[in-house]
């Protein structure tokens, strides 16, 4: 299940885009930009996408039945994917189909200065979103690079909100020159140009988060330094002679599926063996408490290549 911080993220991004898309609505209707047509789309999109998102974080807190015994943690990889989805057909189509219609069909931009402000009040409402979520995706980063960080992330919520304001502002930015290149040299085609750029920002930008969703989709194990940890646990017990199998699956954002099939040793009691189960179970869950679910099989290793063998 997501954490308060990525629900805080998406709710500043919903409210952020929000009242921008009405200020850019009325903006491309004073001024007949283009670019400012396709920036109003495009804040839509970003907030029905911030809608959907909370909808996925709603539907992943729902608890296990009978129906889903493991939880419903993976709506949120799902709406995560349909808003990548989204912002490709709804934000860059209709940025592109705009600037081809304005590419062959140039109107001249009026009254350049309501563009400005707007796009400066929008760079303020986008900016202040994507500070918060960077700061989401950077309190997890440890260590590593920023995008090694948000490519191991499994937590989609945090990081398609920074991608979509990270967009959100690069498309503004070519607003600003596109529709200033068309006022001053009088050349529309600018302000057409400067849409159809839009649009392959968030054609881009909605191709990456939808390669990333779909590995959480099909399933990713746990981060390296998080199973690396939980072999040591492992090494650490000393009545294991061997693990021949460990296997662990994201759920959810925080909720982990972890198989070990384990070689005890031979001179165990099957008490023995309950307790040294049951001992491991509370040592990893104490560790790492996104593993809510483990299961241990007690196999030796010749029965285990048996068993992978027989198929």
């Amino acid at each position: 299940m997501a954490g308060h911080s990525s629900k805080f993220v998406v709710y500043a991004a919903l409210s952020a885009n929000g009242a921008i898309a009405v200020t850019k609505f009325i903006a491309a209707a004073f001024t007949g930009s283009s670019a400012m047509l396709s920036e109003a789309v495009h804040s839509v999109v970003d907030t029905g996408n911030q809608g959907l998102l909370l909808y996925g974080l709603h539907r992943a807190d729902r608890p296990p039945d009978r129906e889903h015994p493991f939880g419903y943690g993976r709506e949120a990889y799902f709406w995560a994917f349909v808003v990548a989805l989204l912002l490709f057909a709804a934000g860059a189509g209709v940025s592109f189909y705009e600037g081809l219609h304005k590419l062959f069909n140039p109107e001249p931009v009026k009254q350049v200065y309501v563009n400005y402000i707007v796009i400066g009040l929008a760079m303020i409402f986008e900016g202040t979103s994507w500070y918060f979520s960077l700061r989401t995706v950077r309190s997890s980063q440890g260590q590593r690079a920023f995008f090694e960080e948000v490519r191991r992330s499994k937590d989609p919520m945090g990081f398609t909100v920074l991608f979509e304001d990270s967009a959100a502002l690069l498309g503004l930015l070519f607003a600003m020159v596109g529709i200033s290149l068309a006022a001053w040299l009088d050349m529309p085609v600018f302000d057409a140009a400067a849409s159809i750029g839009i649009a392959l920002i968030l054609g881009s930008t909605a191709a990456w988060l939808a390669y990333e969703c779909k590995g959480l989709l099909i399933g990713e194990s746990v981060k390296p330094e998080v199973r690396e940890d939980i072999e040591r646990i492992l090494e650490e017990q000393e009545d294991i002679v061997r693990v021949n199998e460990h296997r662990s699956e994201h759920l959810g954002p925080n909720e982990v599926l972890l198989n070990l099939s384990i070689d005890f040793a031979s001179d165990l009691s099957a008490d023995q063996v309950e307790a040294a189960i049951s001992d491991l179970e509370r040592r990893i869950k104490s560790a790492h408490p996104e593993v809510k679910r483990v299961f241990i099989e007690a196999q030796s290793w010749q029965g285990h290549r048996a068993a992978l063998a027989e198929g």
